[in-house]
């Protein structure tokens, strides 16, 4: 439910904070006082199209703020989670709209920024505004199919259509696509055959073009390698190093041997043992490089022949690789898929048939599934008709039928909704026929038709505050007091306020305010003023009400009456 409603310099409201209750509140005033601006503001909050035309004359920006309570199970919470909108089901969700007299508008959820599109997604979650002309979804065909799905309880049937409907388009799109593929190949067949006898032929492995390009790279440079190589084992035999160091590593051992001095702790046995140690390990080291060079020897023969065919075999990789207007490296790749079409020819008629198959079974279950949410319908359709008919009666619309009329839905259109699309027509005098409801009924018939049908939809609709702009236009009387019954008994699951000039709905209201304008704003500007009425001014304004200007104590005695009644 709204809990406060802040409005600041909008037209003629200068600034004005309303703490909202529960149940049925009736807005009055006298014609001309600004009723119709505080649901402008409203609609404002919600969504609805900016004009820098709101903001009040000589004031730098317009605001309005609504504040709701909401349940935590409402899809309000789901749909700020999909935006991003940090926000709490266990807290209060206010929406901001700030036009400046310059500038672009701006909008808020909980003060975190957000677009106008988004608070109108939210609003539609939240509020319902029902006026003369725009009398919510009653004038979007597009929503009649909602309602009725909404009244019969569809949501499960909804779920299971769905699933079904795109199982069988990506079915068929399957099958599409497997027949437009099996064309290609079959009308490529001689060249695939093709293709894929000189790909076999040539046998590229994976990663092998990247190999191949690496090792001759290498082989390009090895005469250079095994000139430098030959040149280290030349070196080492012209020096005979090895013979050098063994020399001296037997002179150093017999320096060991002499006696005495391997017992010694002086400064010539520690000498002489690591003269010894430095020998031998660089006598094994020698041998180890000996060895190691000998080894590169071996591998670091410049051989053309080898270089000569990783040449000729990059040249024929990169030769089917421009044939094929590939990548070289996408080859191995290119042939299982040349293999995959070209087996696809050869063995079409089980693939075709099992996707036509599975297609079919796809179709099968969601016309089940359709051919279900079809009877749900028509059955929920007559009685809806009956519940609104039977509402319509003492709105003075007795002689109104309704009829919900269903039509299939286009070939190619989508079936995630099911088969058929729904429009509520109206027949407004006997014999004339039923027609559209949004070219027939007048505008105070739809907004009494709205009121008929959400008392129908009283107990399976989620839209937790409504609005009523002068539905009683034009009725006065008993159609008045049915009127203010039906809005106080809307009132017992949800949030209703009325914009009304009748009393009788005035008087079924929980609460009052009073609409009125003066002139004491500033600059001399005109100023809208809304009052909470207590039981006492409440009682003098429902008297007003029923007799003008001029209260007397007969209006008086009929408010009385009047709310007595309530």
């Amino acid at each position: 439910m709204i809990i406060a409603l802040s409005i600041r310099s909008f037209l003629l409201i200068e600034r004005l904070d309303i703490e909202v209750a529960q149940g049925f509140t009736a807005l009055t005033g006298e014609t001309g006082a600004g009723k119709s601006i505080i649901l402008d503001a409203l609609g404002l909050a919600l969504g609805a199209q900016a004009n820098r035309k709101f903001v009040r004359k000589g004031e730098e920006q317009a605001a309005v703020s609504a504040e709701f309570t909401v349940a935590p199970d409402h899809p309000v919470w789901a749909i700020l989670r999909e935006q991003g909108i940090e926000a709490s089901p266990f807290e209060t969700l206010t929406l901001k709209r700030v036009i400046p007299a310059s500038g672009p508008a701006r909008a808020f959820v909980n003060d975190q920024p957000a677009s106008a599109g988004l608070l109108e997604t939210i609003g539609a979650t939240l509020v319902e505004i029902h006026s003369q002309h725009s009398a919510s979804a009653l004038m979007r065909v597009s929503q009649h199919r909602d309602l009725l799905d909404l009244y019969a309880g569809n949501e499960t049937l909804l779920t299971e259509c769905a699933a079904s409907w795109k199982t069988f388009q990506n079915k068929r799109q399957a099958r599409e696509t497997l027949e437009r593929d099996l064309q290609e190949a079959e009308r490529e067949y001689a060249w695939l055959a093709s293709a894929h006898e000189e790909l076999s032929a040539l046998d590229a492995g994976a990663d092998e073009y990247e190999k191949l390009s690496a090792q001759r790279g290498l082989l390009m440079q090895s005469e250079k390698i095994a000139d430098a190589v030959g040149e280290a084992v030349s070196a080492f035999d012209d020096s005979d190093v090895e013979a050098a160091l063994a020399k001296a590593s037997r002179a150093s051992e017999r320096v060991l041997r002499i006696d005495g001095l391997a017992e010694s702790d002086g400064g010539l046995s520690r000498a002489a043992k690591l003269a010894a140690d430095a020998l031998e390990r660089a006598l094994i080291e020698v041998g180890e490089a000996r060895s190691a060079l000998d080894g590169l020897a071996v591998e670091a023969v410049h051989d053309p022949d080898v270089l000569e065919r990783a040449e000729q075999r990059l040249f024929a990789i990169k030769g089917a690789a421009r044939k094929f207007a590939i990548e070289p490296d996408r080859l191995p790749a290119f042939f299982d898929e040349v293999a995959e079409k070209l087996e696809m020819t050869n063995a079409p008629d089980g693939l075709i048939e099992k996707a036509r198959s599975e297609e079919k079974a796809a179709a099968a279950r969601w016309h089940t599934v359709a051919d279900r949410l079809s009877q749900a319908r028509k059955t929920a359709a007559g009685q809806l008709e009956a519940a609104i008919e039977a509402e319509l009666k003492p709105l003075k619309l007795e002689r109104t039928r309704v009829q919900v009329r269903f039509d299939d839905i286009e070939e190619g259109a989508s079936g995630l909704a099911g088969r058929e699309r729904v429009e509520f027509e109206v027949e407004t005098n006997p014999g004339a026929g039923f027609g559209p409801l949004r070219q027939i009924a007048s505008g105070g018939e739809l907004a009494r038709f709205s009121l008929a049908l959400q008392c129908a939809l009283a107990e399976v609709n989620a839209i937790p505050v409504m609005v009523f702009d002068e539905a009683d236009q034009g009725v006065g009387g008993a159609v008045a007091a049915a009127i203010g019954e039906r809005l106080s008994r809307l009132a017992q699951s949800r949030q209703v306020f009325a914009i009304t000039h009748s009393p009788q709905v005035a008087a079924a209201a929980a609460g009052q305010w009073l609409i009125s304008k003066d002139s004491s704003g500033q600059n001399g500007l005109g100023r809208t003023l809304l009052t909470g009425l207590d039981a006492d001014a409440r009682h003098e304004e429902i008297a007003r009400m029923l007799s003008g200007s001029t209260i007397t104590e007969e209006a008086r005695a009929a408010a009385s009456r009047l709310l007595e009644d309530v």
